[in-house]
């Protein structure tokens, strides 16, 4: 039973259709002032972005200029851009995390947003939509409240953003696209890049160019973290490293573990390591990537793409293939696998499942070496990465292994994953139908220490933190032919793609997964996978590429012979002839669409009711109802609804009711019973709420305010956009503008 009706004794209010009940105005307006929100966001501004080193030397002609460029740009309303550019691991990212800590913060109090774009792209284009995804979260916007299409989170970043002095640094820029869809509306952003974007500088971004090194700066350098090293010996280091920052890091970390060797021996190690000859050949590599002095060639494109590229990526080379030839084997082994990881990041229990011994020691020699990095992220265990630069070294090292070595090592990768996607899948939607059999592997077996995720929030954050990882994993597996685990990882990430609007994904995976199927000759996996973007195209509003799929997947469904399946593939159909009528000009056309739309459910319910599948049965039905509302059959609508509440009470589908009393609520409308309507709203807000379904109780609320006001029942009004202003404000929106008195 609902709460209403249980507060503010005396009044009188009558039974209706389900739990709703109908009571007095004043003590309806009581009650929606009495629903419980989520607390807001923490008030804090975002703070994202790798920290600033304590030991930094040189870089003051470019600190400077960008110090100028942000306080030419802070004083102007309108946006604006700079662009650092400079070889792979030359100190751009640490550059700007400097002026961040000596200027920028004070120019920008409303918060620093951080992405590396290179965890987003996939052969060669940056998935935006979960780049923005990202900063809307980091912007206290919830979950609930992030759209899926990209133009829709385009537009409600700019809105959040448009009050804030934002500061946005993205590191990996490659095409102009990618950096204007992410300028905040009076903030700046920073971007970094290996090239220079002349369409960028055609649009007024300022450009400051980053060249490695002098001889002079990184002896500098060099002496501040090893201050017994000889000038002329520092000075040889700081050459054979092209004046490289990354290059000299690891070599001085490198020797700083070994406290028995000196720097000379870093110089006769590299020397001798790499040019044979002795320093002719390092000096040639030092000329070329010097001679330059990183500057902008006269097309405006910067030197980091021409021969300094090459003569800084020898160099750098040179010190990785030393720093690696003297790690421990164990060490040695995690190297070779992010080689071959076909993500960016890994977890220690990835690692420990695919193999790798002596785990946390071996992630420390790495990370003290400069090889790898911890990912800055709120979730659990903590995460590691490769630098760009040394990522690329590790993959050319690992191309070296055994094809036969590679290929295994790739094999407990995908196993992993698609174990893991497989139990949060589960834990997010529960008993729902599924093809694949559960995974042999216990959740806990995939946890050294504690297991990945605990309940379906965990799951779902977890699914969505590997995102980028999964994403590579099936790409990878498609290419090796393992068809089965590329289905099974698309199936168990619709989990994730329908929970959080991964759009994009769900069609690009799901495009594998169907031709996985006709490999395997399993039309059954063929039609889940077409369902699924065919459901995925209809959110992103495409339904004639939605319907072919569907089409496709029609033609399957006699020698798949699963009824299930029949049902979800109507469902689909009957959606899509629903969005169809929304759009159509007549009535009469409207009509025609809804009925097509309740034919379909309808054989959806049949196919339900056959397995049978309870879930299944609730929500087939509360399309059937939608689709008689659509077609103004109010009294049958209401008939259906009440037979699927009682459904979903009698097997616990509790989160299926807020939804089936709003269409209750509509139907109420059409019979012109506003009392009735206001009641059915009010309790879907109050199970909504209740439930944690918080755009569910969004849209309770705006519907119960329409409601209000076309029964002018003021407090009622007031005390719904009042709730409504204060969902809003916790949930990190703008609140929505009041209606006049």
């Amino acid at each position: 039973m609902s709460s209403l009706g249980t507060d503010g004794g005396g009044a009188t209010y009558n039974s209706v259709s389900g739990d709703a009940v109908v009571v007095g105005p004043l003590l309806m307006a009581q009650h929606i002032e009495g629903i419980q929100l989520p607390p807001a966001a923490p008030a804090a501004p975002p703070c994202q972005g790798p920290p600033p080193t304590r030991v930094f030397v040189n870089r003051t002609e470019e600190l400077a200029g960008l110090r100028d460029a942000a306080l030419a740009l802070a004083a102007d309303p309108e946006p604006g851009v700079v662009m650092v550019v400079g070889v792979g691991g030359v100190g751009k990212t640490q550059l700007v995390a400097q002026a961040v800590r000596r200027e920028l913060t004070r120019l920008f109090p409303d918060g620093q947003l951080y992405v590396d774009l290179e965890d987003h792209r996939r052969d060669g284009a940056v998935d935006l939509a979960a780049v923005l995804g990202g900063f809307l979260r980091a912007l206290g916007v919830h979950k609930d409240y992030v759209p899926g299409r990209l133009a829709e989170r385009t537009a409600l970043f700019r809105s959040v953003a448009a009050p804030l002095r934002l500061l946005v640094k993205v590191d990996n820029v490659q095409h102009a696209p990618e950096a204007r869809a992410l300028v905040p509306p009076q903030g700046l952003l920073v971007v970094t890049g290996r090239r220079a974007l002349p369409s960028l500088l055609m649009d007024g971004a300022v450009l400051i160019d980053v060249a490695p090194l002098d001889e002079a700066a990184g002896t500098k350098l060099v002496r501040r973290w090893y201050a017994d090293a000889d000038q002329g010996t520092a000075a040889d280091v700081v050459r054979l490293c092209a004046g490289h920052p990354l290059a000299l890091r690891a070599a001085v970390e490198w020797l700083a573990a070994r406290p028995q060797l000196t720097l000379d021996d870093v110089v006769r190690d590299l020397t001798a390591g790499r040019y044979g000859t002795g320093d002719d050949g390092a000096r040639e590599a030092m000329g070329v990537a010097m001679g330059a002095n990183g500057g902008a060639t006269q097309d405006g494109v910067g030197a980091s793409g021409g021969p300094a590229q090459d003569g800084v990526g020898a160099a750098v080379d040179a010190v990785l293939d030393a720093v690696v030839a003297e790690v421990s084997d164990d060490t040695r082994h995690l190297y070779d696998l992010f080689g071959v990881l076909p993500g960016t990041t890994a977890t220690a229990d990835l690692l420990r499942a695919v193999g790798a011994t002596r785990v946390d020691a071996g992630l420390g020699e790495l990370l003290s070496s400069r090889l790898a990095v911890l990912v800055e992220s709120v979730d659990r265990p903590l995460r590691y990465r490769l630098h760009d630069v040394v990522r690329a070294h590790a993959r050319q090292c690992a191309r070296a292994l055994p094809e036969e070595r590679r290929r295994s090592l790739l094999r407990l990768v995908v196993d992993f994953y698609a174990d893991a996607a497989a139990h949060g899948d589960a834990l997010v939607l529960g008993a729902r139908f599924r093809i694949q059999p559960p995974p042999v592997r216990p959740l806990a077996e995939l946890g050294a220490q504690k297991a990945l995720f605990t309940g379906g929030a965990d799951a779902l954050e977890w699914l969505d933190t590997e995102r980028d990882n999964l994403q590579a994993v099936i790409r990878v597996a498609a290419d090796e032919g393992w068809h089965q685990e590329v289905w099974r990882l698309c199936e168990s990430l619709w989990a994730l793609y329908h929970s959080r609007k991964h759009l994009a994904d769900c069609v690009e995976s799901g495009l594998l997964g169907i031709e996985a199927a006709q490999h395997e000759a399993r039309p059954d996996v063929e039609i889940r996978m077409r369902n699924q973007v065919a459901r995925a195209a209809y959110e992103l509003g495409d339904l004639d590429r939605a319907e072919s799929q569907l089409d496709a997947a029609t033609g399957l469904l006699e020698p798949a012979g699963d009824p299930r399946l029949s049902g979800v593939v109507w469902e689909s159909r009957g959606l899509i002839a629903l969005a169809r009528g929304r759009s159509e000009a007549t009535p009469r056309a409207v009509g025609e669409r809804a009925e097509e739309a309740r034919q379909l459910f309808e054989r959806a319910l049949a196919a339900n009711r056959a397995v049978p599948d309870p879930h299944g049965v609730v929500v087939q039905s509360y399309n059937v109802a939608q689709a008689l509302v659509a077609g103004e059959r109010w009294a049958d609508a209401l008939g259906v609804l009440d037979e699927a509440a009682e459904v979903a009470r009698t097997t616990g589908d509790e989160p299926m009711l807020p939804r089936i009393d709003l269409v209750r609520a509509q139907a109420f409308v059409g019979l012109g019973s506003l009392d009735r309507a206001v009641a059915a709203t009010a309790a879907a807000a109050d199970r909504a709420a209740s439930l944690k379904q918080f755009a569910k109780l969004d849209q309770a609320l705006e519907l119960l305010a329409a409601l209000a006001d076309r029964a002018e029942d003021r407090p009622l009004r007031a005390a719904c956009e009042e709730k409504l202003r204060e969902l809003r404000r916790n949930m990190g929106l703008k609140p929505p503008a009041a209606h006049p008195a």
